[in-house]
């Protein structure tokens, strides 16, 4: 456990900023990271063993949570838990409702999945910065991050898989042809073809890249605030005091930027879907 009375400030921000990673030691083996340095020098095929963990571990539980209540649901007087799954497949249906990709029976269970997956990673961040890594080193675990959406790895995972749901159906609604026509053909016409693919590809391409950056962003500024408030309980009484009130106040306003990140996620996904189930002639 790393706490901010036995590490300077800043490596204790770095601490908290490292994920526990596994790949190739510079000695040639296999094994976990024991600092910063050496998990950046472990190149592309590290594995942030956190990142992986948490994300599953939060996509069970909405597995779990979700079929429980399925399994239980009643056509009678529903109980609190199916009133508010039906309540969030109602908004995420409304969402989808009235787009070219409504009769896709597979968006809207993609739309939940992302927006409750999404927002229940994205809530580990109201989470005592140093509880679960404390817990951590009590197991001899070194670092440990439990944001994975603080990770961009995970963040161009997820935008990595909606577009390629781009593609797919931008190829299987409009065909080679008119997918590739889209790209070479608008906006400027058959004489504009080399700009039209310049700036249709920037376009396509930016969709991944903007979905992942901007929930990456937002929560990786979010967990910073975080641990600069919780280096302020190390300055004495009165700043000990004022680090109690900052962090009420500033996880009051995270609960609505957690809330908004999932939400915006999800609407980028179906709004990119329909997109690509959309014909343009």
């Amino acid at each position: 456990m790393a706490s901010s009375e036995t590490l300077t400030s800043a490596e204790y921000i770095k601490h908290h900023l490292t994920n526990l990673t596994f790949g190739r030691l510079h000695d040639g083996t296999l094994g976990f990271a024991h600092n910063s340095e050496e998990a950046a020098k472990m190149g592309f095929w590290a594995i942030n063993v956190d990142t992986l963990f948490f994300s599953l571990l939060l996509g069970g539980i909405f597995l779990y949570l979700f079929h429980k209540v399925a399994k239980a649901a009643t056509a009678g007087v529903p109980s609190g838990a199916q009133n508010f799954v039906e309540s969030l497949v109602g908004f995420v249906q409304d969402n989808v409702r009235s787009t070219a990709c409504e009769r896709n029976p597979m968006v809207a269970p993609l739309a939940l999945s992302v927006f409750v997956w999404v927002f229940l990673m994205n809530l580990m961040d109201l989470l005592p910065v140093d509880l679960v890594p404390w817990l951590g080193g009590l197991l001899g675990i070194h670092f440990l991050k439990i944001v994975p959406t603080t990770d961009p790895n995970a963040t161009f995972g997820m935008s990595l898989m909606v577009f390629g749901l781009i593609i797919y159906y931008s190829l299987k609604v409009k065909g080679v042809g008119g997918f590739l026509g889209e790209l070479t053909l608008q906006p400027f016409g058959k004489f504009g073809m080399p700009a039209n693919l310049l700036l249709e590809g920037i376009n396509l391409l930016a969709k991944p890249v903007s979905l992942a950056l901007r929930l990456f962003g937002n929560l990786y500024a979010g967990e910073m605030i975080f641990i600069l408030i919780a280096l302020m309980y190390g300055g004495g009484l009165v700043l000990a005091a004022t680090a109690s009130a900052l962090q009420f106040v500033w996880a009051l306003f995270h609960v609505l930027i957690i809330t908004l990140q999932a939400f915006i996620f999800m609407v980028l996904t179906i709004v990119y879907l329909d997109m690509a189930h959309q014909e343009h002639h």
